[in-house]
């Protein structure tokens, strides 16, 4: 086994680890690490993603649920719209975008280039929200924002289908202020979404991918779950919001690495 394959492993145990201190905002890492440590190809790199991502939400809302921090019935509302664009974007659209897009004279944007731009586009408001998003006073609203919860969920279908990502830094804001839901009840109810959002997309992959590594899947989805764990487990002795500053900045150094590698 190549020493790449190991450094992988070891942070699949990071993107765990951070996955259970911060709530979700860790998914970000997946694809950056399947890409340059794994070095899969951004396409195929995106649907792993998915099935890691959703996989190890799972067992995060797993242990939410068991706190009695997720509304289901809030969750499957939202995901309705987002697993369907999310299912439609892996089946219909990701595979459908050609090599090369865009060339402009000695310059080609490939399909490659361009998933790894936008998902470091992505990665940039993700990491802008965590370090600089303020904590907002939550407003007791008694009636659902259906529309809203509709086009949100569709735009985090959109995102997650080109990505991989699961969207949580716009999943918990739509649970706050369009669905009612209390911030300690957001994260667990958001981890969730991310579950059945990236799970059902992984499916409009599978017969579009001319073959799936199972074991690596399930070996990194284990260490990341078990990561989960023990984050849960750090965070009951670290400040949650100074954590999620720190993790915010090393996503925008991130972010700006892929940009100047992908570039250069």
């Amino acid at each position: 086994m190549e020493y790449h394959i190991y450094l992988t492993y070891f942070l699949a145990l990071f993107i765990g680890i951070s996955l259970g201190l911060t709530g979700g905002g860790g998914s970000i890492l997946t694809v950056p690490v399947l890409v340059y440590a794994a070095k899969i190809e951004p396409v195929i790199a995106t649907a792993y993603s998915l099935f890691i991502v959703g996989l190890t939400s799972l067992v995060g809302a797993g242990r939410y649920y068991k706190k009695k921090l997720v509304n289901v019935r809030m969750a499957i509302i939202f995901a309705i719209p987002a697993f369907i664009t999310v299912w439609l974007m892996r089946k219909f659209v990701i595979h459908a975008i050609p090599a090369n897009m865009l060339q402009l004279g000695s310059f080609t944007l490939t399909k490659d280039l361009f998933l790894m731009l936008f998902f470091a586009l992505i990665m940039l408001i993700s990491g802008c929200k965590m370090v600089y998003g303020e904590k907002k006073e939550i407003v007791e609203i008694h009636e659902i924002k259906y529309g809203l919860v509709l086009l949100n969920g569709i735009i985090v279908g959109i995102l997650s289908g080109l990505v991989g990502a699961g969207g949580g830094f716009l999943i918990v804001p739509a649970l706050v202020f369009f669905m009612s839901l209390p911030m300690h009840k957001a994260v667990g109810t958001s981890l969730l979404i991310i579950s059945i959002n990236s799970l059902i997309g992984f499916t409009g992959d599978i017969l579009n991918l001319p073959q799936i590594d199972w074991e690596f899947l399930l070996i990194f989805s284990s260490i990341a779950s078990a990561g989960i764990f023990l984050g849960i487990y750090l965070n009951q002795f670290l400040n949650s919001e100074k954590l999620k500053r720190v993790f915010g900045y090393f996503v925008l150094i991130m972010a700006l690495v892929i940009i100047f590698k992908e570039l250069m």
